[in-house]
């Protein structure tokens, strides 16, 4: 597990992994670095299937007992600290299927980077079914023409979900975030929105 903070964090954010790579990942590197530069903790670990080199993702089950050993750890990196929990696709949704089947202690919300509604031409809300269980906020951080997350099905749950959670879109951005030239936009501009949406949103849940 890899723990990084600033001197006085606002909030810690236990951050997994998607279901192709691991907690090194460009990706994940550079939303570490980005939070912290803002003030805000991480906790980057890998699921049980990377750590042994293997290609299949874990059972939910398992999947769920490691975001719990996370989050313990991130609870006693920094105690007392408030925690939000989720992360890049597979890793967000095994940490909201870990939360709505036993709340995480000390976690205050969740924080999906590209919440996997279904598989890529397969338009379905059945994943999202979990989700009605969560009791805690919710942001959902997507890019628009993610395909793993038609919008207007994503739109529709977030609207069901009601108040607990917050849809935050990346005009143009697909599910790694990435944007066309055309937009004009930066990989470190989408980076940057990404981590002041994590932090303004962490910070007013924790005031």
């Amino acid at each position: 597990m890899l723990p990084r903070s600033p001197s006085d964090p606002a909030f810690g954010y236990v951050l997994a992994h998607g279901a192709g790579a691991g907690m090194r990942h460009p990706f994940l590197e550079t939303i570490a670095e980005a939070l912290g530069e803002r003030g805000a903790a991480t906790l980057r670990y890998e699921f049980r299937y990377m750590e042994e080199h293997r290609n299949r993702p874990d059972p939910p089950a398992i999947a769920a007992d490691r975001v719990r050993e996370a989050v313990e750890r991130a609870r006693a990196e920094w105690p007392g600290l408030p925690l939000i929990a989720g992360g890049k696709s597979f890793g967000g949704r095994m940490t909201s299927t870990a939360q709505a089947e036993r709340p995480l202690d000390g976690v205050v919300g969740l924080a999906f980077l590209g919440f996997p509604l279904h598989p890529p031409g397969k338009p379905s809300v059945t994943r999202a079914d979990h989700l009605f269980q969560v009791d805690v906020p919710m942001l959902f951080l997507q890019g628009a023409r993610d395909e793993f997350a038609q919008l207007d099905l994503l739109t529709g749950v977030c609207d069901k979900i009601g108040s607990r959670a917050t849809l935050h879109l990346i005009e143009d951005g697909d599910h790694s975030f990435k944007v066309p030239k055309r937009t004009g936009k930066t990989a470190e501009q989408v980076m940057g929105e990404l981590a002041d949406t994590i932090v303004a949103w962490g910070t007013a849940l924790i005031r």
